[in-house]
This record gives C-alpha cells, sequence and structure tokens, in this order.
C-alpha cells in the first residue's frame, strides 16, 4: 500500500531528523523529546514546523569541522593533492583492449559485491555471523549457498546498487559530460520509477515531483541527507575518468547534490575519485590517500577514513578495525547502520586487508556488516577496475552468467559486454 511505504512522510522519521541535526554540529538536545513525540503521532505539519526549530539551532561550541556542501566551498577546504596522474588515451588497439579489460573489471566487480551482500542487506553482526559460521563460510570466500542462488535467475538481480551505475551510463548518454544536478533529477523521472528509489533518493524524486529543483530537493524534509545513497551512485564518473580523480569528484558532486549534504555528497566524490586513480595505480593505500584530497580536509569523512588507515599502519588486525567500527557507530540504528561514515570506513577497511586478492576483498566488506551490499559492490568496483577482468576470479561472474537485471528504463536485462563497450565509448 502507498500509504505505508516508507521515506516518504517526514514526521515518522523526526528523530532521525533531529539525530542527524545534531550530528552536523546543531545544538538541539532540547528538542529531543518534541521529535520523538511528533514521531509518535505522526502530524506531518508539525514536523515541518519542528524541522524549521532544528535548522534555526545555534552550531554547538565543541563541533569544529567545515563541511560545506557547495562544490566552489568544497574545493576551497581540500588539502593540497599528494600526486597527479595522467590520464590512459586510446592510441592503439593493444591500449583499447587493456583499458577495456579495466572497464569489464569494474562492472564484474560491482555486480558481485552487491551479489555478494544482497542476500544479508539489513543483517546486523550478530544474526549475520553465525549464519555464516554454521554454513562453514567464515571468514567469508563464496557466495552465501542457498540465498544467492535463490536471486540469480539467469542474471544478477535488480538491485540499486547496480541500477545507479548502469543509469549514470545512460544518463551521459543522454546529456553528455556536462550534465546538470537537475538533468539527472530529469532521468531519474523519465528512466526510474519512483519506488526503486531508497531514503535520500526517494525524498528527492518526491521534492523534484512536487516542483522543486536542487539543491533544494537534497535539503527539503530529508533526514537521510548523509546517508549513503549518494555513496553508491558514483562508480561511472569514476570509470570514464581515468586518471582524472579531479573530473570524476566534480561529476560526483553534480549527481550527490540533487539528494545529500556534506559527508552524504562526500561519500560519492570519494568513491568516485577513488575508482579514477585505481584504473592508473596499483598501490591500494595511495589511491585511498590521494581520493582523501577531493574532499574537505576537516569533516567527519575525513576523520573517520584516517581513523582506519591509521589502525591499518599500527597493525591493528582486520577483526580488530572492524570491531573498532562497530565501537563508533552503531549498526542497530537507522542512522548508524546506513551513514556514509561507517560504510566508507567498511569500503577503505575492506581495501587496506584485501591486500588486492579480489574474493578476499570482498568477501571482508560483507562480513562487516552494516550497508552490506553496497559495500561489496563499492570494493568490488573499486578492486576491478584495478586488476582488470583478468585479475577477478572467473567464479564471480560465472555466478551470475556476466548478465544483469536493471530497473532502468532500456536496460531491464544487459550483458557485462554491452556494458563495457558503452562504457568504452563514453
Amino acid at each position: 500500500m502507498l500509504t505505508t511505504q516508507p521515506w516518504i512522510k517526514l514526521a515518522p522519521e523526526m528523530l532521525l531528523e533531529w539525530e542527524q541535526s545534531q550530528m552536523e554540529g546543531c545544538d538541539v538536545e532540547h528538542l529531543k523529546n518534541l521529535c520523538a513525540e511528533i514521531a509518535a503521532n505522526g502530524n506531518e505539519e508539525m514536523a515541518e514546523q519542528a524541522c524549521r526549530l532544528l535548522a534555526a539551532a545555534p552550531m554547538r561550541a565543541d563541533f569544529t569541522f567545515t563541511e560545506p556542501s557547495c562544490y566552489e566551498e568544497i574545493i576551497k577546504e581540500t588539502p593540497p593533492r599528494i600526486k597527479t596522474y595522467n590520464a590512459p588515451t586510446h592510441t592503439s588497439p593493444t591500449l583499447d583492449e587493456s583499458l577495456k579489460d579495466k572497464i569489464k573489471g569494474a562492472w564484474i566487480g560491482r555486480i558481485s559485491g552487491c551479489l555478494l551482500g544482497k542476500p544479508v542487506e539489513g543483517w546486523r553482526r550478530d544474526k549475520l555471523w553465525p549464519m555464516l559460521k554454521e554454513a562453514g563460510n567464515f571468514p567469508m570466500t563464496r557466495y552465501i549457498g542457498g540465498y544467492t542462488e535463490k536471486l540469480v535467475q539467469g542474471a544478477a538481480p535488480v538491485d540499486d546498487d547496480t541500477n545507479y551505475t548502469v543509469f549514470a551510463m545512460r544518463l551521459i548518454e543522454r546529456y553528455g559530460r556536462d550534465f546538470t544536478p537537475d538533468d539527472v533529477l530529469e532521468a531519474w523521472m523519465y528512466w526510474l520509477p519512483f519506488l526503486s528509489t531508497c531514503t535520500a533518493e526517494r525524498v528527492a524524486y518526491r521534492n523534484a515531483a512536487t516542483g522543486l529543483t536542487a539543491p533544494q530537493t537534497a535539503t527539503y524534509k530529508n533526514p537521510y541527507r548523509e546517508w549513503i545513497g549518494a555513496q553508491i551512485r558514483g562508480d561511472f564518473f569514476g570509470y570514464i575518468n581515468m586518471g582524472n580523480p579531479q573530473r570524476a569528484a566534480e561529476m560526483a558532486w553534480r549527481d550527490a547534490s540533487i539528494s545529500h549534504v556534506k559527508n552524504g555528497i562526500y561519500g560519492e566524490i570519494l568513491i568516485a575519485a577513488m575508482i579514477a586513480i585505481a584504473a592508473v595505480c596499483n598501490d591500494v593505500r595511495e589511491v585511498i590517500e590521494s581520493a582523501l584530497c577531493e574532499i574537505p580536509k576537516n569533516c567527519r569523512l575525513r576523520r573517520d577514513i584516517d581513523m582506519v588507515l591509521d589502525w591499518h599502519k599500527k597493525g591493528l588486525t582486520e577483526d580488530e578495525a572492524i570491531e573498532k567500527i562497530h565501537e563508533a557507530y552503531d549498526e542497530h540504528t537507522g542512522m548508524g547502520w546506513c551513514h556514509t561514515n561507517p560504510n566508507a570506513m567498511i569500503v577503505v577497511m575492506a581495501l587496506l586487508y584485501g591486500e588486492k586478492d579480489f574474493g578476499k576483498s570482498i568477501c571482508l566488506s560483507v562480513q562487516a556488516a552494516f550497508d552490506t551490499d553496497c559495500n561489496g559492490a563499492t570494493v568490488g568496483s573499486i578492486l576491478g577496475i584495478m586488476l582488470g577482468e583478468k585479475g577477478i576470479d572467473p567464479y564471480w561472474p560465472e555466478f551470475f552468467g556476466y548478465k544483469l537485471r536493471t530497473s532502468v528504463e532500456g536496460y531491464h536485462l544487459v550483458t557485462v559486454d554491452e556494458l563495457v563497450e558503452k562504457t568504452f565509448l563514453r
């Protein structure tokens, strides 16, 4: 029933809106009980009034981060870049085949990682780990037997984590590399069913349908504005900007700004930049550290990723790192489970401790829990473009027959080879 569909009304989510405001540094402790009351009674008019009170609250003195959402302001807050890269160009059949191998690895990686995590999306660690141990798949080394097979009917199933990558391909095909944020909104309404979107994306879609344009679509009645939704949408901008993380990051901002703010935007920028760098760099740590130069130096996401880098440098084990992420964010809350930051931390953890082993890396990202299909897809995409198809065990793509189903108009069933060819032409 439409009346029970989530992520459309604000009032039931007012405690999330309160928590989001608090995380952004607003002094809103005195408004918590009011937000709880509104969440209980479902009064939309009161919810809008409470949102205005939250937005007007002063910043806390202990909040020291600088987190703009405007791209020009983001650039001002980024640190100096530690390295520049040369973008490969189509100069010979041999080079073209090498580039296609990387693009194919990226698509295979994203689809495989998504499929690995999809059966257990929403499972918290206290449920996920006992099941994996009982199945003899802990630490994880393969798809989840008995679960994954049910999802694959001749192709990898529809999922928003792959929908948006295919969507971005069609976006560039139709609007070109100079697309605007409002082009993205328009294309969503043409090519994506409303109910195929989630959280911040569904809110932005709803807002656009009422006549709002970006960036208002990201801020109006949107308690999910720093959640993971944008972080799963940036991959294609990395695919088509190999060696050019700045361009990938700017495209990612244009996409993210319709639905997200601050760290929600930085998540998409970071992943797009990582993929662009991973296409021309085989050093995982360098990929991460160079991509961090595309987001503000004093934001919460930078703080959190730096912690993971530090844990790895100090010699903490992967299990200790995963435990620390769970201590920092509570996956049993909606905000903790689906926020950009803990999931980005898991992506970075899996890349560092996976040691460029494709299977180990995507398995670590899923085994860590939180948003399993999102993180599996992102890790698979980054490592896939680094290693190319030749660096991925055929076990992973053979499971879904190198085919993908999506909700994107015109691409309901597509082969990996078709995706590679269309990506290569961009």
